[in-house]
């Protein structure tokens, strides 16, 4: 029997969207060398090494997030417990609003997401840089 799914993805970004504050490329290019703002990609390492990555973003795959925020997690990771504005970007902007909205429910602030993602940054002239994994 097929499964009925009450709350599609498109809802589910929709809520998101209405919830958290959205920034454009080209705003978030302005401020990507502030020290007080961290860009965080959530995109997957293949997609980072396929399409290049924003110089000095923070890298975080999306099934990590609660994890690497949460100072209570054996995970946390120390940028997340900073007092700065935390930019989420993914691929094309739907990861990022989902995840922007998880960050603002844990109490993360502030927190926003780039709208259009990767794309709409690289399309807006933003400076991409080459990423390749590390060695094992």
């Amino acid at each position: 029997m097929p499964q009925t799914i009450h709350r599609g993805i498109k809802a589910l970004i929709d809520e998101a969207n209405a919830e958290i504050e959205t920034v454009s490329a080209a705003d978030a290019i302005k401020v990507a060398q502030d020290p007080n703002v961290v860009i965080v990609d959530i995109r997957d390492p293949r997609e980072i090494e396929r399409e290049g990555k924003i110089p000095g973003a923070f890298s975080c795959t999306r099934g990590m997030l609660e994890f690497w925020i949460d100072p209570q997690s054996p995970y946390a990771k120390p940028i997340f417990q900073q007092d700065k504005k935390f930019i989420f970007h993914c691929a094309g902007g739907m990861r990022s609003a989902l995840a922007a909205k998880t960050a603002q429910d844990m109490g993360l602030k502030p927190v926003a997401h780039m709208g259009g993602g990767f794309a709409a940054w690289r399309d807006a002239g933003g400076p991409v840089e080459k990423w390749e994994p590390k060695k094992k």
